[in-house]
């Protein structure tokens, strides 16, 4: 990596509840001795949080007096990220149930820094074991998407800072929905 594209400018938000080995796996691929990593944990009672620390990461554990939703997870993250890591200029939310692939993180950074009206982007997902299950197989099937401009990404994307705080981030008070709904207030501003 170049400095430009260094630790310095890209900090990894992960988002889970007893993930167990699976965040571990998630964690791993990230290295989080290289590039700032906060876990939000939402009330695992599996040690996830414990296993986060171990391998570096820095913890966020939401207060379960108010509803625990991805957004919220997310946007707690993005919090911590920016207090101990300001020099981000891009984060990349990720679930601790995903793995990101080598080479990836290095062309969604070259991609943003050669395309500044670009707000997020996103790969395409693939299920580890589409054939364990019927739900495996139409999971792998649902993510298979079309390549190129999108109206809206999933959670799992690499986002401009920028432009996540001028319209105020995720919705945290969403359920489900909060990404296509965060697209379409970026695509108002005049974000890609």
């Amino acid at each position: 990596m170049s400095p430009e594209t260094g630790p310095a400018t890209v900090g990894f938000v992960v988002i889970g509840r007893n993930e167990g080995d699976r965040l571990e796996q998630c964690l791993r691929a990230l290295d989080p001795g290289r590039q700032p990593v906060v876990y939000a944990d939402s009330a695992s009672t599996d040690g996830s949080p414990n296993r986060a620390r171990s391998l570096g990461a820095q913890i966020v554990v939401l207060d379960e007096s108010e509803p625990l939703t991805a957004a919220r997870g997310r946007m707690a993250g993005l919090a911590a990220l920016r207090t101990a890591h300001p020099e981000c200029r891009y984060v990349h939310f990720i679930d601790g149930d995903c793995i990101l692939q080598p080479g990836w993180l290095e062309q969604a950074v070259a991609f943003l820094d050669e395309h500044p009206k670009v707000a997020a982007v996103c790969g395409q997902r693939f299920e580890a074991h589409p054939t364990a299950s019927p739900y495996n197989e139409l999971i792998d099937r649902e993510w298979n998407t079309p390549v190129g401009r999108a109206e809206a990404c999933g959670g799992d994307a690499l986002m401009r800072i920028e432009a996540l705080e001028q319209v105020g981030g995720f919705r945290t008070d969403l359920r489900a929905g909060e990404e296509p709904e965060l697209c379409a207030r970026l695509s108002a501003a005049g974000w890609q």
